[in-house]
């Protein structure tokens, strides 16, 4: 007999995940030795530790500008963009993108009780203004939604990439098909590199298409 299968309300990339809350908080130190104080909870990704793709791409990403528009894609409980915002300082606004009505609550909270909330601004991907043109985009992109999906997101996403000066940095796991997605990406007219490997996982840099 086949086990069952999951629930998909139970995924983090669910827009509302069935999972009993059980709020959780934990600390992050930026490689610059900035702690970031955050809290966590189930139906979340990686809700018991910041997970090691994040932590991968804060430390190998590229620097932050000074001002524009950035965007983390699949925001989960905020660790990105809140390193965004504090990285880039008041100049930046960061757009905090997730299908999960409970990673978005606490995403804002997060960004608030950091001292970045007016910087963050945390939507539903329908929420996002049609024609926001983003200058600097980071994503630790949900693999696990499947290829199709996956491709459909991040075509949406890199599509609005300023052009000509517009970059991207992903993360993403060698064995979950990090050098394929690379691979694909530039067959789309994305120039693509891998400026490091970290922990098995590849850090990607994909800029507009010219």
């Amino acid at each position: 007999m086949p086990s069952p299968q999951p629930d998909p309300a139970d995924h983090y990339f669910s827009s509302d995940p069935s999972a009993a809350s059980k709020p959780k908080a934990i600390d992050l130190v930026l490689p610059e030795g900035r702690l970031i104080h955050l809290t966590t909870d189930r139906g979340t990704f990686s809700p018991d530790r910041v997970d090691d793709g994040t932590r991968a791409l804060l430390v190998e990403g590229p620097a932050v500008p000074p001002t524009g528009t950035l965007a983390d894609v699949g925001c989960g409980y905020g660790p990105i963009a809140v390193a965004l915002a504090l990285r880039g300082g008041p100049g930046v606004t960061v757009w905090a993108i997730d299908v999960n009505q409970r990673a978005r609550q606490l995403c804002q909270a997060n960004a608030e009780a950091n001292g970045v909330g007016e910087r963050v601004r945390v939507v539903a991907p329908d929420e996002v203004p049609a024609d926001l043109v983003i200058d600097q985009l980071w994503s630790n992109p949900p693999i696990r939604v499947g290829k199709a999906a996956l491709h459909d997101l991040l075509g949406t996403w890199l599509g609005r990439l300023r052009p000509t000066t517009g970059t991207a940095a992903l993360v993403v796991q060698k064995h979950l098909g990090a050098d394929s997605l690379a691979r694909w990406m530039v067959d789309q007219g994305w120039p693509t590199e891998r400026t490091a490997s970290r922990g098995g996982y590849r850090i990607l840099q994909v800029e507009a298409r010219p």
